[in-house]
């Protein structure tokens, strides 16, 4: 279960920053606060007015240990013409409650539990309970790839419900999807112009900002060929970043050995990565997985279409790519013939 919402009056451990402390950005107090969220990359301060919530002006950087203006500005969010300029007249439960509850209702602005409980991936649990077995709770792992991968997707995605307004408001959740359903039934994914760099994308369609795994992961190879996000991760939890079911350095060689069908196509890792073993250059994830969607300030997290960006690419299509962005003191030219000078690999590809 992800603890992403908590009430700081009941759990005040969940509270990062010293409210004690004065900070100009900070124009309210923790009493105000009514929901905490996060603790991971930022944590935002939610307070309640009426049967609603709404995001209050600052949010806690996490990793640089400093407070941020919160405010979604103009031309960036699809759904924000839709509502006032003024960031607290902005309910959550439209734009985020959705996807921090279970069954959160459009009408009465109620939820049957904060945060994603089990029935959140596994759909209603009170046959199950009465009769326990499989037939009576689903499991996505027993869904076809498409709809295993709609439980995740559902909100690890940038887009927009079918039908919009709902019941007077614009959703940034797809209202009425439940385990089991199609999600594209009530959701369709952010659109992206080819060539053309967004808010939301890359001009290459890689995604631009956080919360968009599920966009670039429909695009990847992986995706295609039926493996889902749980091949990957276990959201009960593990003792591994990102819930991952093995150490990064261990779980795509699960898959993906020397001279194994699904590459690399090479005797060993060293000859495929052209860096050390147990290096950061020799991570997989270090090149296919780059840290490049903002998540806050300078903040990223990685990409999940497993695609090499060549250097080619970020002159042309101004798209970070991973040589550069861990070699900091070097050109996109000094990495192109890099990698041309490699044994193995493509010199048509790397200088595209």
């Amino acid at each position: 279960m992800a603890n992403v919402v908590t009430d700081p009056k009941q759990h005040p451990e969940t509270v990062l920053p010293d409210f004690s402390k004065p900070d100009p950005l900070v124009k309210f107090q923790l009493s105000d606060v009514a929901f905490v969220y996060g603790s991971k990359w930022k944590q935002r301060y939610f307070t309640k007015k009426g049967n609603d919530y709404y995001p209050l002006p600052a949010q806690w950087d996490v990793t640089h240990r400093v407070w941020r203006a919160y405010m979604v500005q103009p031309n960036t969010d699809w759904w924000v013409p839709h509502y006032p300029a003024d960031n607290m007249q902005r309910p959550t439960g439209p734009l985020c409650d959705g996807c921090h509850s279970v069954n959160y209702n459009v009408q009465s602005k109620s939820v049957a539990e904060w945060n994603v409980g089990c029935e959140r991936c596994h759909g209603p649990g009170s046959n199950h309970v009465r009769q326990p077995g499989t037939a009576t709770i689903v499991n996505p792992a027993r869904l076809d790839y498409v709809r295993a991968g709609d439980t995740c997707i559902q909100c690890h995605s940038q887009g927009q419900p079918l039908t919009n307004p709902i019941a007077g408001q614009y959703y940034d959740w797809p209202v009425g999807f439940h385990q089991g359903a199609s999600l594209k039934d009530f959701w369709k994914l952010e659109e992206h112009e080819l060539g053309e760099t967004s808010f939301t994308h890359f001009a290459d369609g890689t995604a631009h900002k956080n919360r968009m795994q599920g966009n670039d992961f429909v695009q990847s190879t992986m995706y295609r060929k039926g493996v889902t996000c749980f091949s990957c991760h276990d959201v009960h939890g593990t003792a591994n970043n990102a819930d991952l079911i093995k150490p990064v350095r261990q779980l795509c060689t699960t898959c993906h050995g020397p001279n194994s069908p699904n590459g690399p196509h090479a005797a060993t890792l060293e000859d495929h990565t052209h860096h050390q073993r147990g290096s950061a250059g020799s991570e997989c994830v270090a090149c296919h997985m780059p840290k490049i969607e903002q998540t806050i300030a300078d903040v990223n997290v990685r990409s999940h279409t497993f695609r090499f960006i060549t250097p080619g690419e970020t002159d042309r299509l101004k798209i970070p790519n991973p040589c550069t962005g861990c070699h900091g003191d070097r050109s996109t030219a000094w990495a192109t013939e890099a990698l041309k000078k490699w044994p193995g690999i493509s010199p048509w590809r790397v200088a595209e």
